[in-house]
């Protein structure tokens, strides 16, 4: 809640300045917020609301060595690499070693149901942001293993 009043207030006073629609978020206004057991992840709301219907943009931000495990979620979803190496795999095989190296600028589509696990496997903070439409749930493969993993640096 605290996280969605200040972006509320963020987009008004960005709104203020421009012309009706419009909308900015300065990369200094977003508002990181822990992931609950996520390792030291962090996410991020953009713009709208995961759990409502319509467009939302959030990000996330894995720390050096953190990845999540198998898991997919009940509608599509668009992510793109803005910072790091995103290690990306598919299917309900938590395999971190195989995993596709996606630089910064990459894209990867998640159509809804499909399994697949991510973050980072190097040395890198890898940030990306995920575009989709809500409402959305997610759903682990394996709900009696942890959720996020901290791999051997």
């Amino acid at each position: 809640m605290r996280l969605l009043l200040f972006m509320t207030l963020a987009m008004a006073g960005a709104a203020a300045a421009q012309p009706a629609g419009f909308r900015t978020v300065p990369a200094e206004t977003v508002l990181w917020q822990p992931i609950p057991n996520g390792q030291g992840a962090q996410s991020a709301l953009i713009a709208g609301n995961p759990s409502q219907p319509g467009t939302y943009v959030i990000r996330v931000k894995f720390p050096p060595h953190v990845m999540d495990r198998p898991h997919s979620h009940s509608r599509d979803r668009h992510v793109t690499v803005l910072q790091g190496r995103w290690f990306a795999g598919t299917g309900p095989d938590f395999a971190p070693d195989k995993a596709q190296a996606l630089p910064a600028g990459s894209y990867m589509f998640h159509p809804a149901g499909g399994v697949h696990w991510d973050g980072s496997n190097s040395d890198d903070t890898v940030i990306v942001q995920i575009i989709g439409e809500g409402p959305v749930s997610s759903a682990d493969v394996d709900p009696a293993l942890a959720s996020w993993v901290k791999l051997p640096g």
